[in-house]
């Protein structure tokens, strides 16, 4: 076994599932902890801190959808990654997790192979952004701060979760260019990351809610681009 230094939160109120991520997880070397509910998970990921959380999303006492939203408003631990874990397969379940703040969204049953992928491809991507990226975006009223992970628009500092800073520090790398919808899904979210069409535009909703609807322009029938 290689020990890897990549800390992950497993969080599920089945124990046998708790069993099998902990097993496949423990080969590859990850540092795995437990949490039986979303209560819990909270409670554990501000005291551990884990690089990554994988939480089921129907729970007892707090559901995954709630410790994933009180999650993503800590300052603290706002910047974790967080994969849903569930059985259920509708769209509206998936758009609503990405609402909560989650970064990805695996079905189950829980295949091996799938899970270590993405947990991969999510460490993977993070770690080359951060070595690969300006760290200081700035145009006008508005800063992306990429070492401090903060957005300030009109000397305002305002909280994004992952995806959404992502989404805007990547348009805003290129003022102008238009990208499509494949360009952006590969790059903020990676080709081994599955989500619906939808995901973009809800994104983007809420990036321009935060802006006052300036910054980002859709072009119909192609993607989006960040004018300054």
């Amino acid at each position: 076994m290689i020990k890897n230094s990549s800390k992950i939160l497993v969080v599920d109120d089945e124990q046998d599932i708790l069993e099998l991520i902990r097993h496949t997880l423990n080969k590859e070397g990850y540092e795995v902890h437990i949490a039986i509910n979303g209560q819990q998970a909270v409670e554990k990921a501000k005291k551990i801190l884990p690089d990554l959380i994988l939480m089921d999303v129907m729970m007892p006492i707090m559901d995954g959808m709630e410790a994933c939203r009180q999650l993503k408003e800590d300052s603290e631990t706002k910047e974790i990654f967080i994969i849903f874990l569930t059985a259920r397969s509708e769209e509206f379940a998936e758009l609503a997790g990405f609402e909560a703040g989650a970064d990805d969204y695996i079905s189950k049953p829980i295949r091996s192979r799938v899970l270590l992928s993405r947990i991969r491809a999510i460490l993977r991507r993070n770690s080359t952004a951060q070595e690969t990226k300006n760290p200081r975006i700035e145009f006008q009223d508005l800063i992306i701060d990429r070492e401090r992970f903060v957005v300030e628009f009109k000397n305002q500092v305002i909280q994004f979760p992952r995806k959404e800073f992502e989404l805007l520090a990547f348009l805003a790398t290129k003022p102008g260019r238009v990208f499509s919808r494949d360009e952006i899904l590969e790059n903020v979210w990676g080709n081994e990351v599955l989500v619906v069409d939808r995901t973009i535009d809800v994104h983007v909703r809420k990036i321009r809610e935060k802006l006052a609807d300036h910054y980002i322009q859709t072009v119909k029938g192609v993607g989006y681009k960040f004018e300054s």
